[in-house]
């Protein structure tokens, strides 16, 4: 269990925290949750460093590093949906995606193959984080009485049903449509792990 594999776990460790505080009632454990979510996503990004800089690359970390990515966002989806702000069938579709695509990603590595990655894929990541940053962003701020009292107007015009539905629309098809377009990409290799076990 390597530095950074620690800081993978420590990752999926704070995923329920993130949800327990940010589910709360009181306004303040609420903004914690903000905090808690922004250090678990840092330590995704330093364990990447640490990993490469120091070669410190490991069979379980390969494993555990996009599982806890996947577990960190799917909690913040979900905590999203428990409050009634995003609708369950998109987040199910983005789950799904997500999990399917680093399942077979993983299986790909313990088989010794990897798969391509497209920028897509890379921009679906960025799309998701920069939504839920937005998300978590303004409902907490919205819940510092000064602040809401001062702006609320403006929080009822970043939070408007319509523009969340709508832009988490927006994500959802990019997600399910890089999904497609990574399984078309890599089918070739697909078949090969798919005949490899027959």
């Amino acid at each position: 269990m390597i530095y950074p594999n620690q800081l993978t776990v420590l990752r999926i460790i704070l995923t329920p925290v993130f949800i327990f505080l940010f589910l709360s009632n009181d306004p303040l454990l609420k903004q914690i949750s903000l905090v808690v979510y922004i250090i678990a996503a840092i330590t995704d990004w330093y364990d990447g460093w640490l990993a490469r800089k120091f070669n410190y690359i490991t069979e379980w970390g390969k494993f555990l590093d996009p599982l806890a990515d996947k577990v960190l966002t799917s909690g913040a989806f979900l905590a999203f949906v428990i409050i009634g702000v995003l609708n369950l069938w998109m987040v199910i579709l983005i789950i799904a995606r997500d999990f399917i695509i680093t399942g077979l990603r993983v299986y790909a590595d313990y088989k010794k193959r990897s798969f391509k990655t497209s920028m897509l894929a890379k921009w679906k990541t960025f799309i998701q984080m920069a939504f839920i940053y937005y998300l978590l962003l303004f409902h907490t701020l919205r819940t510092v009485d000064t602040l809401n009292k001062n702006y609320s107007s403006v929080f009822d015009a970043l939070l408007e049903h319509r523009l969340i539905y709508w832009s988490m629309m927006v994500v959802t098809v990019f997600t399910i449509v890089t999904g497609i377009t990574y399984l078309f990409s890599n089918r070739k290799l697909i078949l090969q792990l798919v005949k490899s076990e027959n």
